[in-house]
């Protein structure tokens, strides 16, 4: 399946950022969960006001979902300034850079998404805008060519990226302020699906807003998203109010289990279980099998299933744990794991 079309994928389509808009805080007073980041801004966002400075380079790093972009324009209001958004892949080549940095005003924010998929070109353009406020031209061609260079006003640049470990040391040196951002809590899930349903004006219970927040992974985006499935079904069967039972029943609809499973994660596990016989079994060869991408496996299907304990990697490739078993009513029966050198070239990459 792709992963767009997956309920429970945390990566945004079409109508999670048409709805986001009018979810997403405008204040870190109203930011729900990561209290040590806000706290942290919070202190940063203070400091720089009273110095009449920007705020310091800063990056978010962290599974997709969780509120990176949300932050980005969180501090941009509270800083009272503007915000250009924009992302790696959609700067092309320098000039598109250096067209976006020459028309930021002074203390703006450039919050880049993606950061790590800009071209090494455009990185060289980027380190002296962050670094000294400088935008450095070639102008002419040839012998007669001549190097310019422009200040640019102060500014902050945040940058978001998923895959911290693919930034090069130059560019993340640059971010001063790096955050990571965690996986929510279930309270702070319950408090966030509350918050979107008053918004969207679903009138929902208590204990309806903890079922639906805590089977969504830590992940606002997830929630936000089984939040309105659930309202479209209450709207059918039950006049439009959200309660324990019919968010169980509209979950159960949706396939989506007490641990926030769906059933290609199901399928994941069942594969590694019944086919590989828990494994070890290489993530190639992994893939083949569940006819995914290895992207997909290693970055969508995994962290969560790692988080819950349900999923090892191991040398040899990838292993179900006895909780995988359990939780799938499957028995689990200690087994010999064949040594290193028998895995075969079936085995694949691991990593």
């Amino acid at each position: 399946m792709d992963d767009e079309e997956r309920l429970l994928s945390p990566k945004p389509d079409g109508e999670d950022n048409q709805v986001e808009k009018s979810l997403r805080p405008r204040s870190l007073a109203e930011f729900i969960g990561q209290e040590k980041v806000v706290e942290q801004l919070r202190i940063a966002v203070t400091a720089a006001k009273a110095r009449g400075e920007p705020l310091d380079h800063t990056l978010f790093y962290g599974p997709p979902g969780l509120g990176k972009t949300s932050l980005s324009n969180v501090i941009a209001n509270e800083m009272g300034v503007k915000i250009k958004v924009t992302s790696g892949p959609a700067i092309e080549r320098a000039g598109d850079l250096a067209a976006i940095l020459t028309n930021l005003q002074k203390n703006d924010v450039l919050f880049i998404d993606e950061v790590h998929r800009l071209n090494r070109a455009v990185e060289e353009v980027l380190y002296p805008a962050m670094e000294d406020y400088a935008l450095d031209l070639i102008v002419g061609k040839g012998p007669s060519a001549r190097n310019l260079r422009l200040k640019l006003p102060r500014f902050t640049a945040i940058g978001a990226t998923t895959r911290l470990a693919l930034l090069t040391s130059p560019l993340r040196d640059r971010f001063v302020a790096p955050h990571r951002l965690e996986f929510y809590s279930d309270d702070a899930m319950c408090e966030i699906v509350t918050r979107s349903a008053r918004i969207l004006g679903v009138p929902t219970s208590d204990e309806a807003s903890r079922e639906i927040g805590r089977r969504a992974r830590g992940t606002p985006r997830i929630a936000n998203r089984l939040l309105r499935r659930v309202r479209d079904y209450a709207q059918v069967v039950a006049d439009g109010y959200i309660d324990l039972a019919v968010a169980r029943a509209a979950l159960a609809q949706l396939e989506v289990d007490d641990l926030g499973l769906d059933e290609n994660d199901r399928r994941l596990l069942r594969a590694i279980i019944e086919l590989f016989n828990g494994g070890p079994v290489g993530l190639s060869t992994l893939a083949a099998a569940l006819a995914e991408e290895v992207d997909a496996i290693e970055d969508v299907y995994e962290p969560f299933l790692l988080q819950l304990g349900f999923l090892q990697r191991t040398p040899r490739g990838r292993t179900a744990t006895r909780r995988a078993y359990d939780h799938l009513g499957l028995p689990f029966s200690e087994k010999t794991q064949p040594p290193a050198d028998e895995g075969g070239p079936l085995q694949g990459r691991m990593f």
